[in-house]
């Protein structure tokens, strides 16, 4: 579609700053997330290979390659225009995929040809219908090696009902208005001006007809606290589940194999 690197780099630069006003710490978590995958890849010969889940257009993909160059990374993502600007503005970072994680045969179109050392994730597998998450923590498991992980960054509700969820939710606003994260523009206006980018027409139109063809489809459950997320990680076989960082109802979950 013949998008250019500029425009790609502009649009990449305004969803950074947009993204800053939902993800507690984004950097921070990032890091966490490149942190785990490179302690547990440290000392093997083969190269490091690693799927990004919702990968956007390569936020976490081009961190992770600049940690650990090496890595051999496939970024996965439903939406055809963030696929787009990913590989213009992050295309040494991975090799991107077009699928619908959870959806049948999502796993065959990732083309891997090994076992996974690390699957991971930011902010997108909460949209997953319990039924669909469950089958993906098996899809998943049976995809990394022995002693690979799975690092899932993302909103969950705490433990210890809604009084606890929103004094959480309150350190976290307050976290944010503290880095001013609130003066960047939000997710309705970026797509808004988006739909105003003429170089960027076709790939959004491209993207509503996927959206359509596809249907709503059953969302999330926001009520899936960190326990029930770490018990359907151990029923998929995953050995042991655990959260090693948290800012508010940001976690950083690892499961292991």
């Amino acid at each position: 579609m013949g998008l250019r690197v500029a425009t790609a780099e502009a649009w990449v630069e305004r969803w950074e700053r947009q993204q800053q006003r939902y993800a507690v710490g984004r950097e921070e978590r990032f890091a966490v997330i490149a942190d785990v995958v490179e302690h547990i890849t440290a000392g093997r010969a083969a190269r490091p290979y690693v799927v990004d889940l919702g990968c956007g257009p390569g936020s976490l993909a081009a961190r992770l390659a600049r940690r650990l160059p090496d890595a051999e990374i496939v970024g996965v993502d439903m939406d055809p225009l963030l696929l787009e600007l990913a590989r213009t503005r992050h295309g040494s970072a991975a090799r991107y995929v077009e699928a619908v994680v959870g959806a049948s045969g999502w796993v065959r179109a990732l083309g891997l040809d090994r076992p996974l050392d690390a699957a991971v994730s930011t902010t997108a597998l909460h949209y997953l219908a319990p039924d669909v998450l469950r089958r993906t923590y098996r899809e998943l498991a049976a995809l990394l090696r022995p002693g690979g992980v799975l690092v899932n960054g993302d909103h969950l509700p705490p433990e210890g009902g809604p009084g606890i969820a929103g004094i959480a939710d309150h350190i976290a606003r307050r976290r944010a208005e503290r880095q001013q994260a609130f003066a960047h523009e939000d997710w309705e206006s970026w797509w808004a001006a988006v739909a105003g980018d003429p170089e960027l027409a076709e790939l959004l139109a491209e993207r509503h007809r996927r959206r359509s063809a596809r249907g709503s489809g059953a969302g999330g459950d926001p009520r899936l606290t960190l326990s029930v997320h770490v018990r359907m990680l151990r029923q998929a076989g995953f050995t042991h589940a655990a959260p090693v960082w948290q800012y508010g109802t940001s976690y950083v979950v690892v499961a292991t194999r």
